[in-house]
């Protein structure tokens, strides 16, 4: 009897294993209808929200992402800005917060009237921008349970992000707009407040009916079911468009499988569209005004080309569409599309395109946790834009990462950098998130080709692509998704950029004569471990290469370095604070060595990587 109980425990253990190992994530689908004012800016709409839960885990609460409340005065997103000591300058005025001085008219907010779960009444509490439901029925593992919400909202001043009448005249900007369903996760609900940062949400369908003025243009998000009744460039090339009667429009949405939903709309809208060569229709909103024109002309050629570069070194775009509108306070994407200001430079219009287009694959396909993990998002985007900027301007940088770089650099010197796992409201400092999401991130990226190999970081990349598309990946699988490619083990490069602010700093610490031959000595100074690479430029202008593997990598890259002869020496263990190696040179024949000269290793301290002959 003993055991056999012991057998059954044992099962039930690695039942419980197998079960906190299979992967799963929760489904929404939102089916909503809304009015619009225009006069008023204020909405009103009703949201019908099926809710699947693929969790092993019986849900007794929910949490609905109630954004705009965010936009009042004493909220936490103005206190946020009143207490940090570099407030987003979008966002204040003369150094105060622009919130703080909002009117009643001014504000946002977004209430729900009423709620029920199943057809019974639901009690729930607003507390700021969250929505607290307990439920009346437990949703069980594999349930499904719908929830009828009636709210009510008003469109705040354009401060961050969303909002009316931004500062280039566009009417409404719409993003985090409607009561959203937090996320829950392996790691349990995430119904953060809006301080601002990023986001994380449930993989969902979404069907909306909006209805406004008639003479309003919209773009945004999903695929537009009634084209003939509504024209505005939406109608089949050369047909009749039939509107309905009356004073406004109902535009009927469709957006599967993404996990937001922006819509923007102004009177003023020129709508243009382009097909492109992958199926994919292109949509551009912008304001009919001459000066515009031209550069909102030339970007359209510059979209298609960044939407081929994308698919071919991430992977295929899913959609059948993508929106290019101006509207917000800068750039931010959305699913299928994009907000961007629109009266800039040509090359700063392609700029913020590229950038923010590059996030469909890095956030709405690759909807990693923005929140925890705002670097794998941004940070991957900066990567990889940097390089479609490069193809599409028909540019050549010698490294074009050295902006991330330099930013990185500075940070990792002044002495107040935080780790990568800081959650995005965490920041000390607006400055401190900006190069470490961004810049830090992609360095990341950049940096791991130089472990790895330039080949396998662009066949990481889309491995990763085709293996977690449509999921919330995290960073432990795009370093598995690494090693997988390399064949190498790389924990340690993960552990160190990400959990640590441990920085790279390695020297050449002499160069010597060495009985005929020539002795280089290296040492290693800062925590983080690296294989290092070292060029030696001789006085005949030769070149070799040495390279020293990291003995925990348990493997090593191909030569980097086309046409130059390259030695692969005895690992370097990690504990191992020096390093020495000889060459079979003469030290009169040798002019410098250099560490890294591909300039994609992150060491802090470049001035002691050198040597330099003396005349």
């Amino acid at each position: 009897m003993r055991q056999l109980f012991l057998i059954c425990l044992l099962a039930g253990f690695q039942a419980v294993s197998q079960g906190n190992n299979t992967y799963w994530q929760q489904h929404a689908d939102y089916y909503m209808e809304v009015d619009m004012d225009v006069e008023t800016f204020r909405y009103s709409g009703n949201q019908k929200l099926v809710y699947t839960n693929h969790s092993p885990d019986t849900l007794t609460r929910v949490f609905y992402h109630m954004y705009f409340n965010a936009f009042q005065p004493g909220s936490e997103m103005d206190l946020r800005l009143q207490s940090i000591e570099d407030p987003d300058g979008r966002m204040t005025e003369n150094g105060k917060s622009r919130i703080a001085d909002l009117d009643e008219d001014e504000i946002g907010f977004l209430r729900a009237t009423s709620l029920t779960q199943d057809g019974k009444a639901v009690r729930h509490a607003l507390e700021g921008t969250v929505l607290v439901v307990d439920l009346a029925s437990p949703i069980l593992p594999g349930g499904k349970t719908q929830f009828d919400m009636a709210f009510q909202g008003q469109v705040p001043l354009q401060i961050r992000r969303s909002g009316r009448n931004n500062r280039e005249g566009v009417a409404l900007s719409m993003s985090q707009w409607y009561p959203k369903m937090a996320e829950y996760d392996f790691e349990g609900w995430h119904a953060d407040p809006y301080i601002a940062r990023e986001f994380h949400g449930v993989w969902a369908d979404f069907e909306l009916k909006l209805t406004l003025d008639k003479d309003y243009v919209v773009g945004g998000t999903g695929y537009l079911q009634n084209p003939q009744e509504i024209g505005h460039g939406y109608e089949a090339p050369g047909s009749e468009v039939k509107r309905p009667r009356g004073q406004t429009l109902t535009w009927h949405f469709k957006a599967p499988k993404v996990h937001d939903f922006m819509w923007a709309a102004d009177p003023e809208y020129r709508h243009d569209t382009l097909e492109t060569p992958s199926g994919t229709t292109l949509h551009f909103y912008y304001k009919d005004k001459p000066e515009l024109l031209e550069n909102w002309k030339n970007l359209q050629e510059k979209t298609a080309a960044a939407l081929d570069f994308f698919n071919r070194n991430i992977g295929p775009y899913p959609y059948e569409q993508y929106s290019v509108v101006q509207g917000g306070d800068g750039g931010m994407e959305y699913a299928m599309s994009t907000l961007i200001t629109g009266e800039r430079s040509f090359e700063s219009l392609v700029g913020v395109m590229v950038h923010e287009m590059a996030h469909s694959w890095f956030q709405h396909v690759l909807a990693t946790n923005e929140s925890k993990h705002e670097w794998m998002d941004e940070g991957f985007t900066s990567f990889i834009s940097a390089l479609c900027m490069d193809a599409i301007m028909e540019r050549q940088r010698e490294n074009p990462f050295q902006g991330s770089y330099t930013g990185y650099r500075r940070l990792a010197q002044s002495g107040r950098e935080q780790p990568l796992t800081t959650h995005a409201d965490r920041y000390a400092f607006n400055t401190g998130y900006g190069i470490s999401a961004y810049s830090k991130g992609a360095v990341f990226l950049a940096q791991l080709g130089y472990v790895i190999g330039q080949e396998d970081l662009m066949k990481t990349i889309r491995r990763y692509y085709q293996d977690f598309r449509f999921k919330h990946p995290v960073p432990n699988d795009i370093i598995r998704t690494a090693e997988k490619v390399s064949g190498m083990q790389l924990h340690w490069y993960l552990t160190d950029w990400a959990q640590t602010t441990n920085t790279i700093d390695y020297a050449v610490k002499s160069v010597a004569d060495s009985g005929g031959k020539t002795q280089v000595s290296l040492e290693r100074i800062g925590l983080m471990p690296m294989p290092v690479d070292v060029l030696v430029v001789l006085k005949d202008g030769t070149r070799q290469s040495y390279y020293m593997p990291l003995r925990m990598m348990r493997g090593e890259k191909a030569n980097p370095y086309a046409g130059i002869p390259r030695t692969v020496l005895e690992d370097w263990p990690w504990a191992q604070p020096a390093y020495t190696f000889e060459m079979d040179v003469p030290l009169e024949q040798v002019q410098a060595v250099v560490i890294d000269p591909s300039g994609l290793m992150a060491d802090i301290a470049l001035e002691n990587n050198s040597w330099q002959a003396q005349d």
